[in-house]
């Protein structure tokens, strides 16, 4: 891994302002790094002050960290709490009536609920899930819209304690049959239809198909919010509808008190065999990676409007909607539709409306609005805004250039975040306040956090070579293990020969100032003509280019060069009308790419699509690419695209 090649050249640096430095909660580069040395300095003892400092404990902790039992790792194991409560009823005394949510329906319809208020409805489900038999320990399936309701279920089983496991509804009944059963899941909570773009899309009906194969008999309730109202089937024996059994409960539910390592969620994210991993998350460790990062990274005041568009569905929404914004009072935006409906202004219109202040997006988002819309922003009122993030993957400069001048108006810091499912918050990303920042890169560990960048011994390599991402030391919020597979849980993370680091999967390298560049995952690194090069990198020079929107790169198997890279290409305008003005747009781009780069990485093959395959949380499927690009016939699941039509358009070849 040692000799992958950093391409990507970009030295522009964009230090924080006087007035947002003065005011930000790590104030200048010198206080992040004194938090920086008090963590090296005892690092057990740096978690338990910030865990003392943040959560609120039912019975307080003697024990920082036991690495006893290495890699499965425990965090204040003799302490005890509550995470619903932590994000609700702490708030009851100091501020019941400030607004907790501020939800937007797909047809702009918009609902707020104070913290009192969601107190109680999570207190009132709460008691309905336990008049269902569903009790501490349990494992309960979510697979709900973007919704007030989906964080009152989150909360509620966290009330309860049982174990959540949230399904994103675009998963089709073969995906959820599989979380059903790896989980053995005792409930189902799901919505009759969902709204997204304006179309009403079933949910209850592919719970019902997940239901009838094999292995699902094991759920014994299914409960039913009605979003829509429409046509669906109805098991009486197991179905019973949201309303009834929360109405009628009391408005308080005294908090199951459990154990700081009691399993919050699981939550699948996909593997490298196919089979889903069931990332399983402590309550207290994770908890406090989520209220720390709402602190540091997002600056967090009280006055802020947060907007994080990620479904609950992924990591990002259980970390920075339905958990970090609450537990730290928040009054953060939930959004149910789509950023380009009714028209490519949606997201502008509800920064304006809502005077969001802290807004967190991914990058194929954003290129994707600079695709349909580029100048749409300048026709809102963005003054609100003070603060801009990124998350899902590295976020190309180009990009980032434009969303810091058309969005954030040139005076908005952005934070980069490098993170994953099984980090459970951020680990890289700028404390905007702190340091200078570069666009494409994540900058700087948070503090406590310690990477490095290594080769495939575990040594770390000199300078500014690439390498394998590893975080050196144990963390609260990460993963604990593999629900039900830990043998798996140590291959994957904690290999032999990473000399007990945890192995991220990403390949990285260091600049001269020590920030961190993160260059695809380790199974993106195309190996051509002897050279390793990042497929990120490739991806920006492309989106450099004034007539690309979008890219994404794979390799192709190559009898000399060992891999061709092939290119999959989004333009701003039109696709190309005809074979002649094609060819002439593909030479112009390998040129592109040549200058930018240099010659060994210009694509040997462009594609032109009207969008990528995408997830509908915006995840570009690569894998799919790579099955187009190498002519093999594709064979799995392609339910959980927004654009399945796009994958023919992907295999035409110009000739």
């Amino acid at each position: 891994m040692s000799d992958i090649q950093s391409v990507l050249n970009e030295n522009r640096v964009f230090p924080p302002s006087d007035a947002f430095v003065k005011q930000a909660n790590v104030s200048g580069m010198a206080a992040y790094q004194a938090m920086v040395d008090a963590s090296q300095k005892d690092y057990p003892g740096y978690w338990a002050n910030l865990a003392r400092e943040n959560i609120q404990w039912k019975k307080p902790f003697t024990k920082s960290l036991n690495d006893s039992n290495a890699p499965f790792y425990k965090w204040f194991e003799d302490g005890v709490l509550n995470v619903s409560y932590n994000c609700l009823d702490k708030h009851l005394t100091t501020q019941p009536e400030k607004i907790a949510i501020k939800f937007e329906a797909d047809d702009g319809k918009v609902t707020h609920i104070n913290y009192r208020d969601l107190h109680a409805r999570v207190c009132q489900f709460a008691n309905g899930l336990k008049s269902r038999g569903i009790k501490k320990g349990d494992r309960v399936i979510i697979y709900l819209p973007m919704s007030i309701e989906a964080v009152i279920s989150m909360q509620a089983c966290a009330r309860i304690g049982a174990i959540h496991s949230v399904v994103f509804g675009g998963f089709s009944s073969k995906s959820l049959q599989e979380r059903i059963v790896d989980a053995q899941a005792v409930a189902i909570i799901t919505a009759d239809f969902q709204m997204r773009g304006g179309k009403l899309m079933p949910l209850k009906s592919i719970v019902d198909e997940a239901l009838a194969l094999e292995g699902c008999d094991v759920i014994k309730n299914v409960i039913v919010y009605k979003r829509a109202g429409g046509e669906m089937t109805f098991n009486a024996q197991r179905d019973v509808w949201w309303h009834d059994i929360e109405t009628n409960q009391a408005k308080v539910c005294e908090p199951e008190w459990v154990d700081a390592e009691h399993p919050l969620f699981i939550l699948y994210t996909s593997g490298s065999t196919g089979k889903p991993k069931g990332v399983q998350h402590s309550s207290a460790g994770y908890l406090l990676g989520t209220m720390l990062t709402m602190k540091w990274v997002f600056d967090y005041k009280a006055s802020d409007v947060f907007w994080c568009t990620a479904d609950v569905g992924w990591i990002t929404g259980h970390s920075y909607v339905a958990y970090g914004p609450l537990a730290m009072g928040a009054t953060q935006v939930i959004f149910e539709g789509i950023p380009t409906y009714p028209d490519a202004g949606r997201f502008w219109k509800m920064i304006q409306d809502h005077k969001i202040t802290t807004f967190y997006t991914a990058p194929t988002a954003i290129r994707s609005l600079i695709k349909l819309g580029g100048d749409l922003p300048a026709k809102y009122d963005l003054s609100s805004l003070r603060l801009l993030g990124t998350v899902g993957e590295p976020i190309n400069p180009e990009a980032w250039m434009w969303y810091y001048n058309v969005v954030g108006q040139g005076r908005c810091p952005i934070v980069d975040t490098w993170w994953q499912t099984e980090t459970g918050c951020h680990m890289i990303a700028p404390l905007p306040g702190a340091m200078p920042i570069k666009p494409g890169t994540c900058t700087l560990p948070i503090p406590g956090i310690q990477v490095a960048v290594v080769d495939e011994t575990g040594l770390e390599v000199d300078g500014t070579h690439g390498g394998s991402l590893v975080i050196k030391k144990p963390f609260p919020s990460q993963i604990r293990t593999i629900w039900g597979d830990p043998d798996r849980f140590v291959s994957n993370y904690f290999p032999e020969e990473m000399r007990g680091f945890y192995l991220a999967g990403d390949s990285a390298h260091r600049d001269e100032d020590g920030y961190i560049w993160i260059m695809g995952r380790n199974d993106d690194v195309l190996k051509v003509s002897g050279h390793r090069l990042g497929t990120m990198e490739i991806e920006s020079a492309l989106v450099s280019n004034p007539l690309v929107a979008e890219a994404a790169v794979v390799g192709r198997p190559h009898d000399i060069k060992g891999e061709s890279v092939v290119a999959f290409v989004v333009l701003k305008g039109a696709r190309p009308a005809d074979s002649a003005t094609a060819k002439k747009l593909i030479e112009d781009l390998r040129n592109w790419v040549g200058k930018e780069i240099g010659p060994i990485a210009k694509p040997d093959e462009i594609r032109f699509g009207e969008n990528l395959p995408k997830t509908r949380s915006g995840k570009i499927m690569r894998r799919l690419l790579r099955a187009i690009a190498k002519g093999e016939a594709i064979t799995q699941d392609v339910s959980t695209l927004e654009n399945p039509a796009i994958l023919e358009q992907l295999k035409e070849v110009i000739k």
